[in-house]
């Protein structure tokens, strides 16, 4: 187990991983294509890594941070779902999904989440802060007072999708009427 420890510009490809970390800091690190599975992240912060389709089979990510990081095609779902929490802050999320997975309180901030899979997820109380949402799925998800205000290029249709006490914006509305085909002047 590794605890309260820096890492800086090291290349997780060719590094060997420990299965623990609790309170540790990565910075400038790659991780892509990188096989995570198994792994408990507790407390640890990434700043500008490259986690670019890493595997989480059964990793944990409790209270971990993601700021600048690329996480393409990162399927989320495959991590361990016990104490599952995590924020991101100007993050590249593209293609990653969140399939099925409870992230309540979640906080995605100035992150680009084109085409990301929200599947079923329950993102209660979730915020949305400034983030592009083109092409993301929302298909039977729990987005019950998510906050959607400041997000952008975001299609959610209302009849298959909770969005109970949800916050919107008069500028992103149509986002919600997409469903109907109708042209918004």
């Amino acid at each position: 187990m590794q605890e309260n420890e820096t890492y800086n510009k090291i290349d997780f490809s060719i590094a060997k991983l420990s299965k623990q970390y609790d309170n540790c800091d990565f910075t400038n690190c790659n991780f892509e294509n990188v096989i995570l599975s198994d792994i408990t992240f507790m407390e640890c912060t990434f700043t500008d890594c490259n986690l670019s389709n890493v595997k989480v089979n059964f990793t944990a990510f409790k209270d971990v941070i993601f700021e600048n990081c690329k996480l393409l095609g990162l399927n989320f779902n495959d991590s361990n779902p016990f104490l599952l929490n995590f924020t991101f802050n100007q993050c590249d999320l593209t293609l990653a999904s969140f399939y099925q997975l409870k992230i309540k309180n979640t906080l995605f901030k100035k992150c680009n989440l084109q085409e990301v899979d929200f599947t079923l997820a329950d993102l209660t109380k979730s915020e949305f802060d400034s983030c592009d949402l083109s092409r993301a799925i929302f298909e039977n998800s729990n987005l019950e007072k998510v906050d959607f205000s400041t997000s952008s290029n975001f299609s959610i249709n209302p009849e298959t999708n909770n969005l109970k006490k949800g916050k919107f914006s008069t500028e992103n509305i149509q986002g919600l009427l997409n469903h109907l085909d109708i042209s918004i002047r």
